[in-house]
């Protein structure tokens, strides 16, 4: 069972991409390369109509959001929301045969309903009502690969960790300031670490004789809050303890929850949320969403027929996730724990 941890909250609004295409990328020039995962398949399964209202809220290289694009019409609408800086200015230059179809925010998609509800496009009766919703969670791999931000175990770098650079709470602030026992309980929680309690006491004590500033300080903190023959097993030792700081930096859990109960609302009928998960974590949020608003009858099974009425409002497109094909993984390994479900509202 998740507690979920009071963050603060992200302060996005809908902007302009135009004055995000100015913003100094890596080394003064526009870097993104990033290989989308389950493209073909997530697209696929929002069942594209030309005319249709789509919205990812996940943009990132824009892999997904220029097949989308490419599959509507001069009356279809795409909305790419994205709260990274990087990833909006690469946008302008990927999207760029398809502007005239795609409406590019900056923005978490925390904020999915306020978004459309600023979008007429969007809107049918006065409420938002669209054809198809697309996440694609995790951190993309310009972020990981990017050593300035903190994300990588693999990089030496300021402690950061924020997809959007424009709030306050970042990995440096988390391990030097909060609590031995929130440390390791996000540890715990977002990044199922069983030694998190080791390396909260170990953080807390090194803290005490000077900051924790870069990532690898912290990652030689972590290796010694594990046993030896622990370390030696189960891929690199900060893997995990990374995954939850960044989660907690962002409030990526927290976030996705709201976002799902949002699409719902915002779906019109027969429209599709698509969701690409690639932890645990994500997956379960989802699974348990999906489960708990899918059509149930609740009679007993020796009734003839239904009387008790009771309908859900969704239906699942596919009752089991969508991992990637053989192919896939032989050119992209970091697809290797992704999973995709559908859903389409009744």
């Amino acid at each position: 069972m998740l507690t979920k941890l009071v963050l603060p909250r992200q302060n996005s609004a809908n902007a302009n991409v135009e004055s995000f295409a100015k913003a100094k990328l890596l080394g003064g020039h526009q870097v993104f390369h990033h290989v989308t995962v389950l493209k073909e398949e997530s697209v696929e399964g929002l069942h594209i109509k030309p005319d249709g209202v789509y919205v990812d809220c996940t943009m990132g290289g824009a892999g997904h959001s220029s097949l989308i694009a490419s599959k509507l019409g001069p009356n279809g609408l795409l909305i790419a929301l994205d709260q990274d800086d990087v990833a909006l200015a690469n946008a302008q230059t990927v999207l760029a045969p398809y502007l005239d179809r795609v409406k590019i925010v900056k923005s978490n998609f925390r904020e999915l309903e306020k978004v459309l509800q600023n979008e007429p496009r969007a809107l049918r009766d006065g409420l938002p009502q669209v054809d198809g919703i697309l996440f694609d969670l995790g951190v993309s791999s310009p972020q990981l690969d990017d050593g300035d931000r903190g994300f990588s175990y693999n990089h030496d770098a300021e402690l950061d960790m924020r997809m959007d650079r424009s709030t306050e709470l970042t990995a440096k602030t988390i391990v030097n300031e909060w609590p031995a026992d929130q440390i390791a309980r996000i540890l715990f929680e977002y990044g199922e670490e069983k030694f998190s309690r080791r390396i909260a006491g170990v953080i807390v004590e090194a803290r005490t004789k000077q900051p924790i500033e870069t990532t690898g300080e912290l990652v030689e903190l972590i290796k010694e809050g594990i046993p030896a023959a622990a370390r030696r097993t189960g891929g690199h030792p900060a893997k995990r303890s990374f995954q939850a700081l960044r989660i907690a930096v962002n409030d990526e859990l927290g976030a996705f929850e709201e976002a799902l109960e949002q699409s719902l609302r915002c779906l019109a009928p027969q429209g599709r949320v698509a969701v690409i998960t690639f932890h645990s974590l994500e997956d379960r949020i989802c699974k348990q969403f999906f489960v708990k608003n899918v059509e149930k009858c609740t009679c007993p099974s020796d009734l003839p027929y239904c009387v008790c009425k009771k309908t859900g409002v969704v239906k699942l497109v596919t009752r089991k996730p969508i991992s990637p094909s053989e192919h896939e993984l032989e050119v992209n390994q970091r697809a290797r724990s992704a999973k995709l479900r559908i859903a389409e509202k009744l």
